[in-house]
């Protein structure tokens, strides 16, 4: 340390002191570089940082890393998009200008200098300007000055212009959706400003612009969910029921989240979020018109799960059965329209020619409004079109809501209008019943009819019929279940015989080899199904349910009487593939668990007959499009590259990750099956090998192969 007394050089004392200063200053500027480094959060836009620019591939990131936003799409169609930031594949979630995209990478997204609102703008090569192409539009006075105003991206992907101090929101992405609903995410009508929030479709798959479908709640009548093609309804996902939306799939109730309904003076919405956090959702309205649900399991490395889609069945389309009509998918082998209880076909020969658009009308002679009337329950509907019905929330109960609809000769049907465990109040029908469709036995509600007298008694007759015969079956089957539970315990105590049902159906001159399958299945959880129960599933192997032939035997479509579809596989005698490979297959399969692998349901054997039945997968075979130039062509090279992955998967999983080691080793192009979303699935394990985990070769007396 130097010691500078009164004597010391003026000159020397100012270099140390400019000295001191500079530094000080140094420090400072330092300082102030941290602080302003600190309070700059990558997922904000203000005036004092730097646009997002398309040029220079810069995105903005929501803290908790889990959406993106920024540009993307072809070099002459550049759009601005939250999408997810760490999950493969670029799911773009909204959009900021998608009718008006920039045919060149001179975007740049910045907050206005002058009213603080978020804008898009794009260098026009006409005039060397910038030139405004998507904003926020919200109120100047708002975001007085500008500088106090910041665009921060959010975790839960809503976008939002706020006012730095006071935080309040501006304006939000969250207002303005695209083709995209997320946990958190309203959709419905604000009262007070008249915003409307609704999902609207891309135009294609790589164009983000409005497409031809919307989906939205109808706020007239008891509010529904509706998918719209233009402005016409095209599915109906019901009203809500207190729980859910009447026409939605009962899984959705065991789905882990939670919905909220709010209909009142401020705003009719709908919104749910997800109870585990490690589960991502979104509902999507496609291109093409249908609605889906997705979710991806954080931490996998999956592709995002179809949970359900609608459209999907005969019954789904607005109006299929016409009015007062009844679609069950139940009557699939028949035809699917019947009529409600009560009506008939308003034009047999169109019905009976299977048009039901013409829909029903009330059986001629029916006397409504007369004494011995009453309601008929039709169980487990998505309840008709709600619309224009008179909705009594008073708190009534069921019998107060049947007299409430005897009261008014016009009231067609009745039912509750909140059927949760608290629910109450009522829904009237007056005039048409229209889309009213069956659900499965765990799904949808009530729907009480009116009918006159005649079909009363008719339909009640009907009823004390049904009970009589349920008391009888039910007394049989105990009685039957008796004497099966005498008959299995006798059968069990026998040496060897819980094997009978697979040995006894091998025929008497197959090999010791052949026998062997059933010691082999001892262990193994596989149903057996009967011949019979095929023969009817296939129609008697019919040529029209025919799926192809290969070398070992035919396949063929069935369905059970559940409603599942199947796959046959009915191996040849004269195909060369023995009881060796039966076994091999039927033991391979039924310990292999992976989306990439097809599912084995069952066998049946039976004399000579050696069956395998499978899920049925709708898109055939890989062979089936890429050996034709017209069919090929709906595979472009990103489905080609998901198909080969797919497949590298399943493999990966046989060589590596499964509990055997396994090498397929007739693996070729139709022997890969594809589902409904071309998922592809590896098949036929005949010539399978399997290996202990250390094994490193092996010897076969047989040439196998393609």
């Amino acid at each position: 340390m130097q010691i500078f007394s009164a004597k010391s050089s003026p000159i020397h004392l100012n270099h140390i002191v400019m000295n001191y200063f500079t530094h000080a200053m140094i420090h400072y500027e330092l300082l102030l570089f941290l602080i302003f480094r600190l309070c700059s959060c990558l997922d904000k836009i203000s005036i004092q940082s730097n646009p997002i620019r398309d040029i220079d591939k810069t995105v903005l990131v929501s803290s908790g890393e889990t959406f993106a936003l920024g540009f993307f799409g072809k070099p002459n169609y550049r759009y601005v998009g939250i999408w997810y930031h760490k999950i493969p594949g670029q799911t773009v979630v909204w959009v900021a200008n998608r009718d008006n995209p920039i045919t060149d990478s001179s975007g740049f997204l910045s907050i206005d200098t002058t009213n603080g609102n978020l804008v898009l703008y794009h260098n026009s090569n006409i005039n060397q300007t910038d030139e405004v192409v998507w904003s926020t539009n919200a109120s100047s006075s708002a975001c007085s000055p500008a500088s106090c105003c910041v665009a921060q991206l959010l975790d839960s992907s809503n976008l939002v212009l706020l006012h730095n101090i006071t935080k309040q929101v501006i304006w939000q992405s969250f207002d303005y959706p695209t083709n995209t609903i997320l946990p958190n995410m309203k959709l419905g009508l604000d009262r007070r400003t008249g915003l409307n929030r609704f999902l609207t479709s891309w135009k294609s798959e790589d164009d983000p612009g409005i497409g031809n479908y919307s989906y939205s709640i109808d706020p007239s009548g008891s509010p529904q969910l509706i998918l719209y093609k233009g402005q016409i309804p095209w599915w109906r996902a019901g009203q809500w029921n207190g729980i859910i939306w009447s026409g939605l799939p009962a899984t959705s109730v065991k789905f882990p989240f939670n919905a909220s309904f709010v209909n009142d003076n401020n705003e009719i919405s709908y919104m749910w979020n997800m109870l585990d956090s490690s589960i991502l959702s979104r509902v999507v309205v496609n291109e093409s018109g249908i609605v889906q649900l997705f979710i991806w399991y954080k931490g996998s490395e999956r592709a995002w799960n179809e949970m359900w889609s609608a459209p999907a069945d005969h019954c789904d389309p607005y109006r299929h059965c016409g009015a007062f009509g009844l679609c069950d998918t139940g009557n699939a082998e028949h035809f699917q329209c019947t009529c409600l209880p009560g009506y008939e076909p308003r034009f047999p020969t169109q019905w009976y020619m299977r048009d039901a658009n013409v829909g029903c009308a009330r059986k001629p002679g029916s006397l409504i409004c007369r004494v011995g009337e009453g309601f008929v329950n039709v169980a487990n509907v998505k309840v008709p079109d709600t619309s224009r019905v008179e909705v009594i929330s008073s708190g009534l109960s069921l019998k107060a809501c049947e007299k409430e609809c005897l009261r008014n000769c016009n009231c067609t049907a009745y039912a509750k209008a909140n059927i949760s465990e608290k629910g109450s109040g009522c829904i009237l029908w007056h005039g048409n019943l229209i889309d009213t469709r069956k659900l499965p036995a765990d799904g949808g509600q009530d729907l009480y009819v009116r009918v006159d007298e005649h079909d009363l008694a008719k339909y009640t007759k009907r009823s004390k019929g049904l009970l009589a015969t349920i008391l009888v079956v039910s007394g049989v089957s105990i009685l039957f279940s008796i004497i099966f539970f005498a008959y299995w315990f006798l059968k069990r105590k026998r040496k060897g015989q819980h094997n009978l049902f697979l040995n006894d159906n091998i025929a008497s001159g197959e090999s010791s080899k052949e026998k062997s399958l059933g010691k082999s299945k001892r262990h193994l959880d596989l149903p057996f199904f009967d011949l019979r129960t095929l023969i009817t599933a296939t129609d008697n192997f019919s040529a029209t349910n025919k799926l192809g032939q290969g070398g070992f035997g035919s396949v063929y479509k069935g369905q059970l009487i559940s409603g599942q579809d199947i796959a046959v596989k009915r191996l040849s005698k004269y195909s060369g593939q023995g009881m060796e490979e039966f076994k091999n297959e039927v033991t391979v399969i039924a310990k292999l668990q992976h989306r990439n692998l097809v599912s084995l349901l069952g066998c049946c054997i039976h004399k000579e007959e050696k069956m395998l039945i499978y899920e049925y997968l709708p898109n055939k075979s890989l062979d089936y499009f890429i050996f034709d130039a017209r069919r090929g062509s709906n595979l472009d090279w990103t489905k080609r590259f998901e198909i080969v992955i797919g497949i590298a998967r399943g493999i990966l999983y046989l060589h590596q990750d499964s509990r055997l080691k396994i090498i397929h080793r007739d693996l070729k192009a139709s022997n890969v099956l594809l589902d409904s979303t071309m998922n592809p699935k590896i098949s036929d394990f005949g010539m399978a090998r399997m290996f202990s985990e250390d094994q490193i070769q092996a010897r076969t007396k047989k040439v196998v192969g393609t």
